[in-house]
C-alpha cells in the first residue's frame, strides 16, 4: 500500500485515537473481514486513512449508505474490507462537528468528528471578534467537546492581555491562551492537550495564524502560509482541505480550512450553555414568553439597566436565538 505522502505509519491503532469506546463497536464477524482505519483527509473524489502500521488512499463512497452523516469525514473511524479495501461503514462518533453549508443553509457541511479538544483560534489584531468566538464556543459546547480559545499573532501587539481579558469575560473558567505562533516556546504550553493519540481540533478564520501554528506544533514548515492584509487584518484561505497532522508530542491536529461564516446548526443547548447568564435572568420575568423588548417586569432588561449584563451580549444572544429558531423551522438536508 503506497502512503499518501512520506509520514511514517503509527504502528498501533491507539497512537491513532483508537479507544474501547470504537472497538465496542466492531463484531466478530467485522473483526475477521475488516481492518479499522482512521480518516486522516477528505479531497474530492477519495480520503486519506491510515491504520496499524498503513497509510493509503480508499473510496469515500460507502455502498447503501443513506444520509450524510453515514459518510466519512476527516477524525473518523472507518472499517474497510480487508480484501478489497473498499469503505463498509462508518463507526459511530464520540462527537460530531458540523454547520449549515455556506450560501445554502438548507443543507449541513460536516467539519470534523472524534475530537477531544477544540482549539478556537483568533489573533491579536483588528480582525479579533467576540462575537465569532462565542458562536465557535457554542458549537462547542453544543457537542460536548472542551474548548480552548488560542490568541496568536502576539507579537503585534504591547497589549495580549486587552485581547485575553475579552475573551475570557465571554464565560467563567474560560480557558484562553495567548501565543506567538511563530515561537515554539510559546507555543509549548499548548502541549498538554496534545499527548499521544489526542486529538485537537483547530477552528478560526483565515489569516489568524492557524497554519503557522500547525508547523511550529509539528516542528515543520510543510504547510503553507501567507501573510494578512494590511488594511483589515484579515487574511487569505491557506489551508484547502480538512487534514490531520501528527505532533510532536504524539497527538493529532486536525486543521480545517479557514471559515468566517458560521451558520450554526441545532445549537439550542449550546446556546444555553454559552449564554446561561441571561438565561438565568429571563428565568425571573414576570411573564414566560417574555421577548425581553418592553414588556413589564422583564428581568433582562432590567438587569441590563443595573448592569449587571451586557447590552452588547444580550443583541449578540439574541441574534443565535433568532438564528437557531429559524434553522430549527427550516430543518437542514445532510449534504451529500
Amino acid at each position: 500500500m503506497t502512503p499518501p505522502d512520506d509520514t511514517p505509519p503509527e504502528k498501533t491503532l491507539e497512537a491513532l485515537g483508537w479507544r474501547p469506546w470504537f472497538a465496542e463497536q466492531v463484531t466478530p464477524e467485522e473483526a475477521g473481514l475488516c481492518l479499522p482505519v482512521r480518516v486522516m483527509a477528505v479531497h474530492r473524489g477519495k480520503i486519506a486513512v491510515a491504520g496499524a502500521g498503513f497509510r493509503c488512499f480508499v473510496s469515500p463512497y460507502i455502498p447503501g449508505a443513506g444520509p450524510m452523516d453515514d459518510h466519512p469525514t476527516v477524525g473518523d473511524w472507518l472499517l474497510v474490507d480487508r480484501a478489497t479495501m473498499l469503505p463498509v461503514r462508518v463507526l459511530g462518533r464520540q462527537n460530531l462537528f458540523k454547520r449549515r453549508a455556506p450560501g445554502d443553509p438548507r443543507k449541513e457541511q460536516m467539519i470534523a468528528a472524534n475530537v477531544d479538544t477544540l482549539f478556537i483560534t483568533a489573533s491579536c489584531n483588528q480582525d479579533f471578534s467576540v462575537a465569532r468566538l462565542e458562536r465557535y464556543l457554542v458549537l462547542a459546547r453544543e457537542v460536548g467537546v472542551a474548548p480552548v480559545v488560542v490568541l496568536t499573532k502576539t507579537d503585534l501587539t504591547d497589549t495580549p492581555e486587552t485581547f485575553a481579558a475579552a475573551a475570557r469575560a465571554i464565560e467563567p473558567g474560560l480557558r484562553v491562551e495567548t501565543v506567538d505562533g511563530r515561537n515554539p516556546a510559546s507555543v509549548a504550553r499548548l502541549a498538554s492537550w496534545c499527548g499521544k493519540g489526542e486529538t485537537v481540533a483547530l477552528l478560526g478564520s483565515s489569516g489568524v495564524g492557524k497554519s503557522t501554528l500547525v508547523n511550529t506544533l509539528r516542528g515543520s514548515d510543510s504547510i503553507a502560509t501567507q501573510a494578512i492584509r494590511a488594511a483589515d487584518g484579515t487574511g487569505r484561505h491557506t489551508t484547502t482541505v480538512r487534514e490531520m497532522h501528527r505532533l510532536d508530542q504524539g497527538g493529532w491536529l486536525l486543521d480545517t480550512p479557514g471559515m468566517r461564516e458560521l451558520q450554526l446548526a441545532d445549537a439550542a443547548a449550546g446556546i444555553s450553555e454559552v449564554f446561561d447568564d441571561f438565561i438565568l435572568a429571563a428565568q425571573d420575568c414576570r411573564f414566560s414568553n417574555c421577548a425581553h423588548g418592553v414588556e413589564p417586569g422583564c428581568a433582562v432588561r432590567a438587569a441590563i439597566a443595573e448592569g449587571t449584563l451586557s447590552a452588547e451580549r444580550f443583541e449578540r444572544w439574541r441574534k443565535l436565538a433568532n438564528e437557531e429558531r429559524d434553522n430549527a423551522a427550516h430543518p437542514a438536508k445532510p449534504r451529500r
